[in-house]
């Protein structure tokens, strides 16, 4: 092989590897600008947050007073707008009557899905089904299995419940 040879055919190799850059570099800028994957990690945002916030909405210590304090001022740091208004009005009477019974649950979120998601005004719509272990002095210990719609806001925070609706077996509310 002569040395010209050599010389274009390392030129090609030198074409084709700037060529493969090239194309790999366009590629990653159109998968960044990608509005559906923009709109997908929001949609996972939204649905990770909102199902922490309805773990934490259904699950609360009542063994003693600060525990229940406690877990009242992490309903209100999930929580936003009407239902953090509505909770922060009842708190007194919640805690009473919370440290009164002496009950413990622990919520889980079994299942969930988010039904609308509007980037623009910050709103999701979720329903979910939440497994509510329940222990305590009131009565015998059990799990119970509920439903809700809940309405998400996107806050300085993140995603909050903004309303909480708990829906029937048979679709009623």
């Amino acid at each position: 092989m002569t040395s010209r040879a050599r010389r274009l055919g390392g030129w090609a190799v030198l074409l084709a590897a700037a060529l493969v850059c090239g194309l790999g570099a366009w590629s990653y800028d159109r998968a960044r600008q990608d509005r559906s994957l923009s709109y997908a990690k929001a949609r996972d945002t939204a649905l990770a947050q909102g199902k922490r916030h309805l773990t934490v909405l259904n699950s609360l210590d009542g063994t003693d007073a600060a525990r229940v304090d406690a877990g009242l001022r992490s309903w209100l740091d999930a929580s936003t707008d009407p239902l953090r208004d509505e909770l922060e009005r009842t708190a007194k009477d919640d805690a009473r009557t919370l440290t009164k019974a002496g009950d413990t649950a622990r919520g889980e979120v079994t299942s969930a899905a988010l039904t609308a998601l509007d980037e623009r005004t910050g709103t999701a719509e979720l329903i979910a089904t939440v497994d509510v272990e329940v222990t305590g002095r009131t009565g015998a210990p059990g799990t119970q299995r509920k439903r809700f719609e809940a309405t998400l806001a996107r806050t300085a925070d993140g995603w909050k419940v903004e309303a909480l609706t708990a829906i029937g077996t048979g679709g009623e509310r």
